[in-house]
């Protein structure tokens, strides 16, 4: 009896259900997978043209340097400075992200030479004329939205992806809710839909180019589209680094106005 026992229990065990898993867990385990592939880079430098183009199609462009530094335990810490052209040239950005716990920002203006810190509730409006808001500069913690998972779907260059809504979780967001879609393979960001106040579709960012650095994948060109204004902005990388040494000093809204 005992010799048959132990097969008859598996067998049991094998076929009885598990319990299922809700839209809600799926969509967070995602976003938690696709953070842990993200994760370990250390530090990251590179430089960016950014484009911007009215609804009639004029463009302006401006050409930036960006340091990133990874923050365990808490979000990154991000610094933006642009070269050209001549009116903004000196203007720095600076971001230290969090989880539930609002962004730190400030901008330096030259023009007015002094550093402006970025209120909580003014974060959806628009960063250096893009149609970037300021809350979109931060690094996307986890804790930052509550998940539901959507579908999957096929996403384009030949990717399936997985959809998943994410609302936002945190005070004084833009947005109603956003819908972002992660290829199934690597979990990369693809496209990330956004729902203004209202709950009407606003803009539409999308990935482009991957590229393997080591165990990390950047993009070549993010470009957003703005559906109620006509208006777009295209983010150009090139030259990304890994493991520079940057330190938190180096993110110091302080020297802001020094920074060269």
């Amino acid at each position: 009896m005992k010799k048959r026992l132990v097969p008859i229990l598996i067998l049991l065990v094998l076929s009885t259900p598990l319990a299922a898993e809700t839209p809600e867990e799926k969509g967070l385990r995602i976003a938690e997978a696709a953070d842990r592939r993200d994760s370990g880079w250390q530090d990251q430098t590179a430089d960016l043209v950014m484009i911007l183009r009215n609804r009639k199609g004029d463009r302006s462009k401006r050409t930036i340097r960006t340091k990133t530094l990874e923050v365990r335990g808490d979000g990154d810490k991000a610094l933006s400075l642009f070269d050209e052209p001549a009116d903004v040239k000196g203007t720095a950005m600076l971001t230290f992200s969090h989880g539930l716990k609002p962004d730190d920002q400030w901008l330096y203006l030259p023009a007015l030479k002094r550093v402006k810190r970025i209120a909580s509730r003014n974060k959806s409006g628009p960063f250096m004329g893009s149609e970037f808001a300021f809350e979109d500069l931060g690094s996307q913690e986890v804790e930052k939205y509550r998940y539901k998972y959507l579908r999957k779907e096929a996403c384009g260059g030949g990717w399936r992806c997985h959809v998943i809504e994410r609302i936002p979780a945190y005070k004084y967001s833009g947005y109603s809710k956003q819908v972002a879609w992660f290829d199934t393979r690597e979990y990369r960001p693809v496209k990330l839909a956004f729902y203004d106040r209202k709950g009407a579709h606003l803009k539409t960012l999308k990935w482009k180019g991957y590229k393997p650095y080591g165990n990390y994948w950047r993009a070549d060109e993010m470009f957003m589209q703005n559906h109620q204004t006509g208006k777009s902005t295209t983010l150009k990388w090139s030259d990304y680094r890994f493991g520079t040494g940057l330190g938190s000093g180096d993110f110091n809204k302080n020297a802001l106005a020094r920074l060269r």
